[in-house]
């Protein structure tokens, strides 16, 4: 497929690893920040065909992974109320609470409906005006723009009977918060791409002066995080912490500022709880005031809800880079994409179920297990070059 074959040439991939090896001197630890991200990496086996010295750990980008399980269990008890339709993202239906999911809440007799967007939640509140309508409104600042959207519009429809169960989260607070774990090993970060498209890459400034660490804003394609790698390894090497953008073909610095301002129109900063890492300020969004109308936390009586956590899941640990999935005495066994303990194993950007998906699990032979990069003849080779320049502010160059 045009403009994505060329992202996975082996060729080009060869001549980045090369690169990679000539450049390293000494042991780093970089950090993937986005799921996707460690998707491409384990399925393409690229961190198995990086030189010992660089270890990459996987982040907590997976929006599904860290929604948190109070919040989890406060949707599933607003999905279960008479004259409520419970809207949201297919990929959290599986994601288990402290019981049960949004399926079995389903089955049960729950009015939950699977939605492409937020705004197509204000149709099915326009042809069920005797009820409520109600969206599971998660993710990072990717998806916020949308969600604010719904609510900004449903106001100027005047769509009363629309609101949203908000657990928003954002990146930076949450780089802060492993860069001050003590237990802390990470080296530089594989900023998310599409964050960055919606914000930019302004707000990652402070953290690699304040921190000293190297952030290169990186896309998803094996190309693009092998150079990635590449940019971020250089920086280490050379003693340099700064922010560079490596997915120059989606992001630049300021980001999409319409899409910034519908959030902040709507959103406002609030602490938010992380699924297995517990609260961390300043790291979410909720609804201003004057849009209260529109909080479900605020229209429904749903607090005091008690969640606990599986104990055998050390999803909040491979959430924070300290554990890789094959470290949890329960992955591949008791959990499964079938049988879930945590959301890291069900997500579509859940590490557990990268390794698990794609052959990683105990006694397999996960060489042989991940797709390998390949190459369609007359494709990628000639039609892409990949940049090596030093200042590093593209991902591939084409004709």
């Amino acid at each position: 497929m045009k403009y994505v074959d060329e992202f996975r040439s082996l060729a080009l991939a060869n001549k980045l690893l090369a690169e990679i090896r000539r450049t390293v001197t000494r042991p780093w630890v970089i950090m993937e920040v986005c799921g996707g991200q460690t998707h491409s990496i384990v399925k393409y086996g690229l961190d198995q065909l990086l030189p010992p010295e660089i270890e990459l750990v996987h982040g907590p980008g997976c929006p599904v992974c860290v929604t948190s399980l109070e919040s989890i269990d406060r949707a599933h008890a607003l999905a279960r109320r008479p004259g409520v339709i419970f809207c949201s993202f297919g990929d959290m239906l599986r994601v288990p609470g402290s019981s049960g999911d949004l399926f079995q809440v389903k089955a049960q007799g729950g009015d939950v409906r699977v939605v492409y967007s937020p705004l197509d939640c204000l149709k099915v509140a326009r042809e069920n005006p005797g009820k409520q309508v109600v969206f599971f409104a998660i993710g990072f600042e990717t998806t916020a723009p949308a969600n604010a959207m719904s609510v900004w519009q449903a106001r100027a429809l005047g769509i009363g009977n629309y609101s949203i169960l908000v657990s928003h989260v954002t990146v930076p607070p949450a780089m802060t918060c492993i860069l001050e774990s003590p237990g802390n090993r990470v080296q530089a970060f594989l900023g998310a791409g599409h964050v960055c498209a919606v914000m930019g890459w302004e707000e990652y400034e402070p953290l690699a002066a304040r921190y000293r660490v190297p952030i290169v804003v990186t896309g998803f394609e094996p190309l693009d995080l092998l150079e990635g790698i590449l940019m971020a390894a250089r920086q280490l090497e050379d003693g340099r912490h700064e922010v560079e953008n490596q997915y120059a073909r989606a992001v630049v610095r300021g980001g999409n500022p319409e899409a910034r301002r519908t959030i902040a129109r709507v959103f406002e900063p609030c602490d938010r709880a992380w699924r297995g890492i517990g609260v961390i300020p300043a790291s979410g969004y909720r609804l201003r005031e004057e849009f209260a109308a529109y909080d479900a936390a605020r229209i429904f009586e749903i607090e005091g809800i008690v969640s606990r956590e599986p104990e055998a899941c050390i999803s909040g640990l491979v959430l924070q880079g300290a554990r890789r999935p094959l470290d949890c005495p329960a992955f591949g066994t008791s959990c499964t994409p079938e049988t879930p303990l945590g959301a890291t194993m069900v997500s579509a950007e859940g590490a557990c179920a990268a390794y698990y998906n794609y052959g990683r699990r105990r006694g397999a032979d996960s060489q042989s297990a991940a797709p390998r990069l390949v190459s369609a003849p007359g494709v990628a080779e000639t039609k892409v070059e990949a940049s090596l320049d030093p200042a590093g502010t593209g991902a591939c160059a084409t004709e």
